[in-house]
């Protein structure tokens, strides 16, 4: 099934770098809801090593086809070399919701 709807998660370094990205989103009406969660414990293999960090996730709602478009601006804004951006399709949700995303998200 196809799906019109994403959610976007993005981990960053600081809780500053996810309000640049989130506010960078928000302002080009590419996404239409930003929640910054201020600490995220990550472990993770990077290098041939095993590491770990504290970041902040982002989680962004918009449509699909503009995916894209976000991924490019994310990379553009965020410190890390290979920054996590991916999407996970929203399925089923409430009809006014997901309404209201349209209404907000760019074409």
């Amino acid at each position: 099934m196809k799906t019109k709807f994403v959610a976007i998660f993005v981990t960053c370094g600081s809780k500053k770098e996810a309000k640049r990205i989130a506010n960078s989103l928000l302002k080009k009406r590419l996404v239409a809801c930003a929640n910054i969660v201020s600490v995220v414990e990550s472990q993770f293999w990077w290098k041939n090593k095993l590491d770990s960090s504290t970041e902040v996730l982002v989680t962004l709602k918009t449509k699909l086809k503009n995916f894209r478009t976000i991924e490019k601006d994310i990379k553009r804004i965020h410190s890390y070399e290979v920054p996590e951006i991916i999407a996970i399709p929203i399925l089923a949700g409430n009809r006014e919701y997901l309404e209201w995303i349209d209404s907000i998200v760019s074409e």
